[in-house]
């Protein structure tokens, strides 16, 4: 057995020639001449006894898989190899041929099949099946299996538990921790490099969650003092995870093994070894946890610019009607929106209040956003490249962060974001709920989450966290059940309207920095970062620098400034987890503990402490659950949450306590919740009745239905099984939603009456093939980069955005159809680059004006309609009309050439449609993968059924 100090590499001839490339660069010190290794060879014996004593009820019968793999560290002679011949280095990419293979392999797929596709989840690892066993402290040991290189962590002391999950970490993940930390603080491109996309990214995330040092400090105490023993236990258990991370920092910087992208961009010589790594500190999983509870585990904000798109309503029409229009876009609480908890059951929350009182619109065009970045020098004003000096041996490496250490658009702020599948034990073959669910969470590599087990005292658990925040299993199974979640949406963010002032009582302007808090003119405060940057062998970006500035207030950070009857304002954004960015750890704490974690009950209270907008989903052996987490507040009579509101006392959240961010929240009760339906699905859809989600695009169609749809006949024709639910999801995972759930009211139009033109009639018909095939975008083989019916793909990406410009700009008029697109983009296809989740992304179908298209399409049919719009834009109702202007938009667009519907890219050439839509994992370092077949899918994902419970 190897004794693991960095990583293992593919035994190849090309390999064996980068080592000889990177040896006179950075050479590792050997096992015989090295520092104290930082492991200890145990026999494979010791490993197995890991599995014989922790509790598993699952019996074989859980699966997960994580692409591309376990490995996100790679070393400067393993960057150059994947750069130079394509090696990876070991468990970097052996799951991504794997989870890629369902795509053809779903039609086959049966119970006995699921691990073809999927890994055993099992607890503990075979002794057969060891490949290493690294023991950081005498108290803990790291197993890692021979297939797939998963850590299996087993500790006896609960410290060293928990320390061997920050040394793990520290294996896979370190690069990319440290990316997230300085992201986090709004300190990316002084790590990095100035390239434009970490401008981007640090100027997205920082000015949500800007802090202080002495404010990340506070925030951990005060989940020690208010928690009670489970908040101290989790400040012991976070800081024994850093201090795992920093044990293996230095044993790798020591030994050589460190991630080469420390040499790239200049932290450390490749020839002396000189540099550091800079330690983590607790405060760094603050940092961490505001970046990703933001991109995932937020809800709600964009109260101005649906101001902006309710004022255009109301300037074409009129107050009245035009707020019915505005509203019929908005759709709160459409009677057609797929539910989560589908069974009548309703929890309302944020709807429209009948008499809204302190609503705050702007002025017309008086609406200006906050500027964020001052004093540029350098390249923050000019945008040049600057490439240094480079040995020839490291050429081939540089430029490679020119685009960005993190591709732009890749934690795009809107992000379609996990589905799960669930179905109770009286509609399964065995009689034991089956859940398929995960997080979908972007195509990174690595991967933002990793796969590990912890089994220690009070932790007993297999599944992912993500990175730097992996004290606990955030989302996997225990001893005898598995959970998932879905980014909810819920609106937990509000936006106030600060009345500006000046403090020796002259008039206040717009660029006025006081505000009235409760009567009193009370200063803004200015919080700032400024970072500079050099050119370096990964990021040319010449040398340059800036300043990042907020203004925060009592009610949150100012976004845009402007006039509310001619005074002056200052529109703010408050969030509930703002000041509470790791507060939800006491609920992730209590999924990992089988002490307290016995029943879906048990399960839906530890949720309950998830302070981040998530739907939470339970599987035993008995029961499948459902809850709905996050700090909702309790807010005002009257105060409507889809739009500003007066920053004064009388419409703040109740109970509000400006100092620590505190307010009265929503009770358990009051949380959309269930246990025992007969079946759940969730791909970000509306929770339940009366549930206002945050934002538009919850209406008749939306892509939840393309799951629900498929479990519902599931769940009618009965004997559920694993597979046959992984079918469902799977199938659901290559269809193009348009064409499964607006095509058909679509054509029904168009062939209201007969198409005469017999070239578009071929054209049509093409499209009712496609639909009838079940509008899938699949290859034809395996590996044949062709989609079956590939012309009325191509013709529908072509025709969506014309048709749905046609159908509503002339009605709406240019103003309102253009805020309306601000607030909700019309398309999110795989193919459209131009989507708020970007080209070769997974995700797709979140966001787009499909319930609209459907909506208005049945109103001119005379069709059923709940819910119905004010008003038909269709050909302004007209059937006919309506019918000319599909058939003139479907014209044109059958006549655009591939080449101009799938205009290439540095991944594609221009016409190849497959390739337009395929999954490209987006590099966090230096490692690059594969393209694969697109799948709307979770990223993570699980396959369970427990036949038995404790």
């Amino acid at each position: 057995m190897r004794r693991r100090n960095g990583r293992p590499h593919r035994a190849t001839l090309t390999a064996a020639a980068v080592f000889a490339l990177g040896a006179a660069l950075l050479t590792p010190q050997s096992q015989a001449t090295a520092a104290p290794a930082p492991t200890t060879a145990q026999t494979p014996a010791t490993a197995s006894a890991v599995r014989a004593a922790d509790p598993d009820y699952c019996q074989g019968r859980c699966a997960d898989i994580l692409p591309p793999g376990q490995n996100g560290n790679a070393t400067l002679a393993d960057i150059l190899g994947n750069r130079l011949f394509g090696t990876f280095p070991a468990h970097a990419s052996d799951q991504l041929a794997r989870y890629d293979s369902l795509v053809a392999g779903q039609d086959g797929l049966t119970d006995a099949k699921v691990t073809d596709f999927f890994n055993d989840a099992s607890f503990g690892v075979p002794s057969d099946q060891v490949e290493s066993v690294t023991s950081p402290r005498p108290d803990v040991t790291i197993t890692r299996d021979k297939k797939t290189g998963v850590p299996h962590i087993k500790g006896t002391t609960r410290y060293g538990t928990e320390f061997g999950a920050g040394y793990a970490a520290g294996q896979d993940r370190l690069w990319m921790m440290d990316l997230f930390r300085h992201i986090g603080r709004g300190e990316l491109t002084s790590f990095a490099g100035g390239a434009l996309a970490n401008q981007g990214l640090e100027q997205q995330f920082w000015p949500a969650a800007p802090y202080t040092e002495a404010e990340y400090e506070a925030q951990m105490e005060r989940i020690r003092s208010t928690q009670g023993a489970r908040g101290e236990q989790a400040m012991a258990d976070a800081q024994a995870y850093v201090d795992g991370i920093n044990a293996y920092r230095q044993k790798a910087k020591d030994g050589r093994y460190f991630p080469g992208e420390y040499v790239l961009t200049g932290k450390i010589d490749s020839i002396t070894n000189v540099g550091e790594i800079q330690p983590f500190k607790l405060t760094d999983l603050i940092s961490i946890a505001s970046v990703v509870g933001g991109q995932f585990g937020g809800g709600g904000g964009g109260e101005v610019q649906a101001a902006l798109s309710l004022l255009a309503a109301q300037q074409k029409y009129g107050v009245a009607e035009g707020t019915a229009v505005w509203e019929s876009f908005r759709q709160r609480n459409d009677p057609e929106a797929v539910l989560t908890v589908h069974d009548g059951t309703s929890f309302p929350y944020a709807q429209k209040p009948d008499q809204p009182r302190g609503t705050a619109l702007p002025d017309a065009g008086s609406v200006t956003a906050e500027p964020l970045v001052y004093d540029r020098t350098g390249s923050a004003v000019t945008r040049t490249l600057a490439p240094v000096d480079t040995p020839e041996k490291l050429k081939p490496l540089q430029g490679i962060f020119d685009d960005g250490v993190v591709p732009a658009g890749s934690l795009s702020a809107k992000r379609g974001m996990s589905n799960a599948l669930m179905v109770s034990g009286a509609h399964t073959g065995s009689g034991n709920p089956i859940a398929v669910f995960g997080p979908q969470t972007g195509y990174f590599a690595p991967q933002l989450m990793m796969l590990q087990e912890l089994q220690g005292p009070g932790l007993s658990a297999r599944g992912v966290s993500f990175a730097g925040v992996g004290m606990y299993v955030q989302m996997g199974r225990g001893q005898d059940y598995a959970w998932s979640a879905t980014s909810s949406q819920q609106d937990i963010t509000d936006t106030y309207a600060v009345e500006l002032c000046e403090p020796d009582g002259s008039a206040p302007t717009k660029a006025s920095t006081a505000y009235l808090f409760r009567s009193v003119c009370t200063p803004m405060e200015r919080m700032e970062r400024r970072n500079a940057w050099k050119p370096t062998t990964a990021d040319s970006t010449a040398e340059g620098s800036y300043r990042l500035q907020v203004w925060r207030t009592k009610y949150g950070m100012v976004t845009h400034r402007a006039t509310i009857g001619g005074k002056p304002v200052a529109y703010t954004s408050l969030r509930t987890t703002y000041r509470h960015e790791a507060d939800s750890i006491i609920g992730f704490q209590m999924f990992n503990d089988p002490a307290y974690l016995t029943d879906a009950a048990a399960f839906q209270q530890a949720a309950h402490k998830v302070g981040y907008a998530f739907n939470w989903f339970y599987a035993d052996s008995r029961t499948a659950a459902y809850y709905n987490s996050g700090l909702n507040p309790v807010r005002a009579s009257g105060v409507d949450a889809s739009l500003p509101v007066k920053a004064e006392r009388a419409y703040e959240w109740q109970g509000f306590d400006p100092v620590y961010n505190e307010s009265a929240y929503t009770p358990f009760a009051q949380h959309p919740r269930s246990i025992g339906q007969d079946y759940y699905i969730s791909w970000n859809n509306r929770q339940a009745k009366d549930y206002d989600a945050a934002g538009f695009g919850y209406g008749a169609v939306h892509r939840g239905n393309l799951l629900d749809d498929r479990v519902k006949a599931l769940v009618a024709a009965g004997g559920v099984t694993r597979a046959s639910l992984t079918r469902a999801m799977a199938d659901a995972a290559l269809a193009d939603l348009r064409g499964e759930q607006v095509l058909p009211e679509l054509l029904k139009v168009i062939r209201s009456a007969p198409v005469t033109d017999s070239a578009l009639n071929t054209v049509v018909q093409q499209l009712e093939t496609w639909r009838a095939a079940g509008a899938l975008r699949k290859e034809t083989a395996r590996g044949s980069h062709t989609y079956g019916n590939a012309a009325a793909v191509r013709t529908m990406d072509a025709w969506w955005p014309r048709l749905v410009e046609a159908q509503f700009r002339p009605g709406l008029g240019d103003g309102l159809y253009t805020a309306l697109t601000a607030s909700l983009p019309i398309d999110e296809s795989p193919a459209s680059s131009h989507g708020p989740t970007g080209a070769h992304s997974g995700s797709s179908f979140q966001y787009g004006w499909w319930g609209y298209v459907d909506k208005d399409l049945r109103q001119v049919l005379g069709d059923p309609v709940q819910g119905a719009a004010p008003k038909t834009y269709c050909g302004g109702g007209s059937l006919g009309a309506c019918r000319d202007l599909l058939l003139t938009t479907l014209k044109t667009a059958a006549a655009v050439p591939a080449n101009t519907v799938y205009p290439g890219d540095d991944s594609c050439s221009a016409g190849d449609q497959w390739c337009t839509d395929t999954i490209i994992h987006r590099a966090l370092g230096g490692i690059t993968h594969p393209k694969v077949n697109w799948q709307n899918r979770p990223t993570y994902q699980q396959v369970v059924e427990f036949p038995s419970h404790r």
